[in-house]
């Protein structure tokens, strides 16, 4: 189970406290300040959710230049789109998809005349030397090691939580190559942390 599916799961067994609360409220006058054109407004959302968005983008990529732009285009976006928001989810979830789907059209526009999926050869990893403990890869430098297509589908369901069926229609595949590549993810990141 991922780390993401326990705090989804424990939030729902959980009555919202008073902090939540407060915080829920004072983020939708944010909302509504930034999308009438309040700067400040939007410089507080831009504070609470540059983390968690430069997280979600730098493990789609894979690379530390690339997320630090696509970020920035993230939230510029936000900005222009941000009278589009209807409050029908909660403004992260909302800002989350709008990076998901910037980054995916980043790399589909970036994989223009290459295949984004590698196929099963590009795949393997040769057998290096066993490292000592202390030079065990981390978590971010295994997920640097992936195939794109494969990093993609791993942060997606195992990071960020999605299902098949929604990276399926993100991606344009089908749900069953979303689960051989996250398979084959798994399988390369147990091999490459074991170092």
């Amino acid at each position: 189970m991922t780390a993401a599916l326990i705090r989804w799961e424990a939030g729902l067994n959980s009555s919202p406290s008073p902090d939540s609360l407060a915080h829920a409220d004072s983020e939708r006058a944010d909302v509504a300040l930034a999308a009438s054109g309040d700067q400040r407004a939007f410089e507080r959302l831009y504070r609470q959710h540059v983390p968690r968005v430069h997280s979600l983008v730098r493990r789609m990529v894979g690379n530390e230049g690339s997320a630090d732009e696509l970020v920035q285009d993230v939230f510029v976006r936000c900005w222009q789109r941000l009278s589009t928001f209807r409050g029908e989810a909660a403004f992260g979830t909302w800002l989350h998809r709008l990076a998901v789907n910037l980054v995916l059209n980043w790399q589909k526009s970036a994989a223009r005349g290459r295949r984004l999926f590698e196929d099963d050869a590009a795949l393997e990893i040769t057998p290096g030397r066993r490292e000592q403990p202390e030079d065990a890869m981390d978590l971010e430098e295994a997920l640097k090691t992936l195939p794109p297509g494969a990093r993609q589908i791993f942060v997606l369901h195992d990071v960020e939580g999605f299902k098949h069926e929604e990276i399926a229609g993100m991606l344009e595949i089908t749900a069953g190559t979303s689960k051989a590549q996250l398979h084959r993810a798994r399988k390369l990141m147990r091999r490459n942390l074991e170092r």
